[in-house]
């Protein structure tokens, strides 16, 4: 069955973006992806009357007032348990990739959406404000699950000329994600205290739309021949994918890939992080994910208000400036996508980190000259959408693209669990520790930010090789100086051969010589 299938695709292997690997790309990153950024700014406009419900439930349950600390401590564990919930979706990657595949954890973790979602829908009907908080972290779990695997799941089924613009594809919905949450959230539309359990549920939509439609796709080919051995269905998820062309280059890329392994065991993250073959991948995911969120993005977003506010736009337009940095968002992160496969990965890296950090730099300057240049004030908030256009051009999706493409098959389940972990983590920590460290440093916090952000462009511009138009084998290559290792090491199990029986390759086992 697996010759017959190759039969007639004789024709030069063709690379175009076909209408199923668009859709898929935008598929599972509508119901995952967008979800993230969807739940990171939704609680912001519901703030206020999510602290009345949990003051007025206090009273009703324990006949406990609770001053106004408590109901910060409360809502503050609201909105930081979905990084929690991200982390602990994060360590899952790894096992419920290697199980289920990457389209399947994808279809399965829907179920986590749907109980999130009716736990904070139903929390003001039921008079339970611990319904909110455990919603949030279900839905923090899916995000770290598929903040994860969609990325992984679009890159091993893009062609390697595509792969930099599908890998994108979920920054813009995180983006879109956000501004949606901006817009819903208005008060002339869900921003309303009746409303608020209704904006906080709405992602079992977009959810439901990709539960439906995702089953009827194909999973990753390189999980299926790499990992299951499953010849025909490889074969025909790249003739899904490709609809036209000669797939035999690919299909023997992939075995290429599979003769390289030394163990086609899918590693645990103990043995990558002691995998001497790859300590400068796992050093580089390290350092962009890390990078990613200390660069202060998640700051300038918590903030926005507030720099605004004191640049003197007033209160009721407040909300209406901040949804036009969410179409910013949106734009830059288009043009990311849009410019990746012809710039390549490290010059949206390195721009938007410097752009980043200069921006960083801006905004200490213009907050501390302030009181004697009233123009100041619009400066600062200049840098504030530079900061936000410049992270959703390159830092906002290139590191998840780069953690794809720095492994080969066996690493890539443990090197996302590594890098969700750091990220999550990272994201954790900036959020809790910046009010202290705003308090103890004053505007100079953001030179902390800019430092970070030139570090990482430095980082990047020294170590990180494109990898535009590279397989995944080649990109190891590309590393092997780096890690001191020779060939017989990248290739443990060279001495097996490929015969082709019939355009397609089996394995041989030959003697060397």
């Amino acid at each position: 069955m697996a010759e017959e299938l190759l039969q007639g695709n004789n024709e030069k292997l063709t690379s175009h973006l076909t209408k199923p690997l668009l859709a898929v790309a935008f598929l599972a990153s509508f119901g995952s992806s967008m979800l993230y950024g969807y739940n990171l700014a939704v609680v912001n406009s519901p703030a206020k009357y999510i602290k009345d419900f949990y003051n007025e439930t206090l009273l009703e349950s324990h006949g406990l007032t609770p001053d106004g600390h408590l109901l910060t401590v409360l809502y503050s564990l609201t909105v930081s348990i979905f990084a929690i919930g991200g982390m602990t979706g994060a360590l899952l990657v790894g096992r419920l990739v290697t199980k289920y595949g990457r389209k399947g954890t994808l279809v399965r973790s829907t179920a986590l959406v749907f109980m999130g979602g009716a736990l904070m829908g139903f929390s003001r009907w039921c008079r339970i404000p611990e319904m909110v908080i455990i919603g949030r972290f279900i839905t923090g779990v899916h995000s770290g699950i598929s903040l994860s695997v969609v990325p992984m799941y679009l890159g091993e089924i893009a062609p390697k000329n595509l792969r930099g613009f599908l890998g994108l594809v979920p920054s813009i919905h995180i983006c879109l994600g956000v501004f949606i949450a901006q817009v819903l959230g208005l008060s002339a539309i869900l921003g309303k205290e009746e409303h608020w359990p209704l904006l906080l549920s709405l992602v079992a939509v977009p959810t439901m739309v990709q539960l439906i439609l995702l089953p009827w796709f194909p999973e990753s080919p390189r999980y299926l021949l790499i990992e299951r051995g499953d010849v025909h269905a490889t074969i025909a998820a790249l003739k899904w994918f490709r609809t036209k062309g000669n797939i035999q280059a690919e299909v023997e890329e992939m075995q290429e890939e599979q003769r390289s392994l030394s163990s086609m065991q899918t590693l645990s993250v103990c043995s990558l992080l002691m995998d001497s073959c790859v300590r400068w991948q796992v050093l580089t995911v390290a350092v962009v994910n890390i990078g990613m969120q200390l660069s202060g993005i998640d700051a300038i977003w918590f903030y926005t208000n507030d720099i605004f506010r004191n640049a003197g736009i007033a209160d009721p337009y407040i909300q209406y400036t901040t949804v036009g940095t969410g179409a910013i968002e949106v734009i830059s992160g288009m043009l990311g996508c849009f410019t990746i496969e012809r710039l390549g990965r490290r010059p949206l890296m390195i721009g938007g980190f410097l752009f980043m950090g200069l921006c960083c730099a801006g905004i200490t300057v213009s907050v501390l000259f302030q009181p004697q240049l009233s123009y100041m004030r619009y400066i600062s908030v200049g840098c504030v959408i530079g900061i936000i256009a410049g992270f959703c051009i390159g830092p906002a999706g290139v590191p998840f693209l780069i953690t794809t493409e720095l492994f080969k098959q066996s690493h890539r389940p443990a090197a996302y669990t590594v890098a969700g972990c750091l990220n999550w983590m990272s994201n954790f920590t900036i959020g809790f520790v910046f009010p202290f460290l705003e308090i103890a440093t004053g505007p100079f916090c953001y030179l902390i930010f800019c430092v970070v952000c030139l570090g990482v462009a430095v980082y990047t511009f020294f170590i990180i090789p494109e990898t535009k138009n590279k397989t995944f084998l080649e990109i190891s290559q590309m590393f092997a100086t780096k890690n001191e290792i020779c060939e017989e090491e990248l290739y443990p199990n060279s001495e097996l051969k490929m015969a082709l029986m019939n355009g397609y390759g089996t394995l041989d086992f030959h003697n060397k010589k």
